[in-house]
């Protein structure tokens, strides 16, 4: 038995025309994720009214935003990025590659000396695009079952049946979290493959029945 292969590229690039992800960097040292392609809203700060100065910058060596006593003195993505001043987020349209780094924020007082100081690390993924299921009855009546996601970068997957994990019980090999599995004989269901990443979560699902012994 071989499972209908459904392709939902088209389909979910027109429902997720850009994902938009979220981050809190006001702690230090945290990690946030953007979709390439998509947006990022970067929390640096409560507000930048109160401080004096600030540098953002890319790798500790390349200045991406420089603000001095309520103003915006550079903003080296400027063409697609907005800083709003008022709630201190920083928004990134538009994500690349090269987008992904580790971000240093140093504010300094009215003396030029630098009151604080912490970063951020921001990793850009490409999102699961898609998402194959693919069976095969074997010779003793177990069901090899493949799963396989178009683009996607560091894929996890998850198996379900009928809305419940996969046990043990259920496999000859493969784990819940693999994409390739061995279902026992006598194993039927709503069968689900989900994968996800930290910023796409995309599944395929189908009705398996027993292959019996042949």
């Amino acid at each position: 038995m071989t499972s209908t292969v459904i392709t939902f590229s088209s389909l979910y690039f027109s429902i997720f025309p850009g994902i938009e992800t979220h981050c809190d960097g006001r702690q230090k040292e945290t990690q946030c994720y953007g979709a390439l392609g998509g947006t990022v809203v970067l929390q640096l700060m409560d507000s930048a009214s109160e401080i004096f100065r600030y540098q953002w910058k890319k790798n500790k060596t390349v200045t991406i935003l420089n603000w001095r006593e309520d103003k915006i003195l550079f903003n080296l993505i400027e063409n697609r990025s907005v800083f709003t001043p008022s709630n201190g987020t920083f928004r990134i349209n538009n994500l690349i590659r090269t987008d992904g780094a580790e971000y240093t924020l140093e504010t300094f007082d009215s003396n030029g000396h630098v009151s604080e100081l912490w970063t951020l690390q921001l990793s850009i993924q490409a999102p699961v695009s898609s998402v194959l299921l693919d069976s095969e009855c074997l010779s003793q009546g177990e069901m090899r079952v493949s799963c396989s996601s178009e683009g996607g970068d560091s894929p996890q997957y998850r198996w379900t049946l009928d809305g419940d994990t996969l046990t043990d019980a259920q496999l000859l090999s493969g784990n819940n979290e693999t994409n390739n599995i061995t279902l026992k004989q006598d194993v039927s269901g709503l069968l689900v493959c989900s994968v996800r990443n930290h910023i796409s979560n995309v599944s395929k699902e189908e009705k398996i029945s027993t292959c019996g012994e042949t």
